[in-house]
């Protein structure tokens, strides 16, 4: 009797540790992974959906003992390294770690990717929520969201604005701000932030609603003035921006996020190991930390609820995309 309480005991504590030590036993599918681990991401080094591969690739590579590459492979709207992990073998050794972005190129290219947004991806685990900030160079003058709003109207058609490709979350978020605030401005698209960045601070484009994570040091440096932020709460890192929100936009919220998928055939069991590995990596206090000072804040999922999570989205941004007038060019 005293021999099954230990046991139970001991059960009992186990199951209650992070994902990350319940992965180091008995899940693991077979010598998995037998090869060196790929995970591609849809934009250029540096950018926000880039740190997020970061986070995990040399831990994941630290505990298999196996090389985790992250390759970027940066294009309009991602299609090209959606493309790469659609056609990639489905054992678990391609990965992509992408953002909200997936769901706007899969609602705006729809029934023209040459792949299947629904069939030909397995959501693996959700990384984090996050907000994006809308952006301005001090030389533009304004220094409130209703201050912007007024300049917009007044010089109706005459701004544009920088996103990370076509279909991605800074477009789709800008898109809708400008349905919600009533605005109209120009979409200039580029391949990741860093580059949109640059010109926005050069005056090549005017605003920009960014990852928080890559316009923070720039926010802090005084080269850029951050007017609000788009979720219904303060970015932690940017305490003092208000949210568009309270800052005269009262119906605007946007929330983005990031996470892992796998090509679409991946077996059930690598796919359940992969994101109780990844999950408990983001449970790690350290990765949660460094998590929220890019702006985000760590929401691991099950492959499930992930899955719910992107189907969801490519609805709600088919819609969105079709009330602003957006197309494919």
């Amino acid at each position: 009797m005293k021999r099954a309480l230990l046991h139970a005991l001991v059960a009992a504590a186990i199951a209650g540790t992070s994902g990350y030590v319940l992965a180091q036993g008995k899940s693991r599918p077979g010598d998995f992974p037998t090869k060196p681990v790929r995970i591609v991401v849809p934009f250029t080094p540096g950018s926000a959906t880039d740190i997020m591969a970061r986070h995990v690739a040399p831990r994941l590579a630290d505990k298999w003992g196996r090389p985790v590459v992250v390759d970027n492979r940066p294009s309009a709207g991602g299609i090209v390294a959606c493309q790469t992990v659609a056609e990639a073998t489905p054992d678990g050794h391609t990965l992509m770690v992408t953002g909200s972005n997936f769901a706007g190129s899969a609602a705006l290219y729809a029934g023209k990717l040459p792949y299947d947004a629904f069939k030909d991806f397995a959501g693996v685990t959700q990384f984090a929520t996050t907000p994006l900030v809308l952006v301005v160079a001090p030389s533009l003058g304004v220094k409130s969201v209703k201050e912007f709003v007024a300049l917009a109207r007044e010089k109706k058609g005459q701004l544009n604005f920088g996103s990370t490709g076509q279909g991605s979350g800074p477009h789709y978020g800008a898109e809708l701000f400008k349905l919600v605030a009533g605005i109209s401005a120009v979409h200039v698209p580029y391949r990741g932030s860093p580059e949109s960045l640059t010109d926005l601070m050069a005056g090549r484009v005017h605003f920009i609603l960014s990852p928080v994570a890559a316009a923070v040091p720039l926010v802090r440096g005084g080269k850029l003035t951050a007017l609000g932020v788009t979720t219904t709460y303060r970015a932690q890192f940017l305490p003092d921006v208000p949210t568009i929100a309270e800052a005269g936009v009262p119906k605007f919220v946007y929330q983005g996020w990031y996470g892992m998928l796998a090509p679409g055939k991946t077996p059930r069991k690598i796919v359940n190991f992969l994101s109780a590995e990844v999950g408990g990596i983001l449970d790690l206090p350290e990765v949660k930390e460094r998590i929220a000072y890019s702006g985000a804040l760590a929401k691991r999922s099950t492959p499930e609820e992930f899955d719910k999570v992107v189907h969801d989205e490519i609805r709600t941004r088919t819609k969105v995309w079709k009330a602003a007038g957006v197309k494919v060019e």
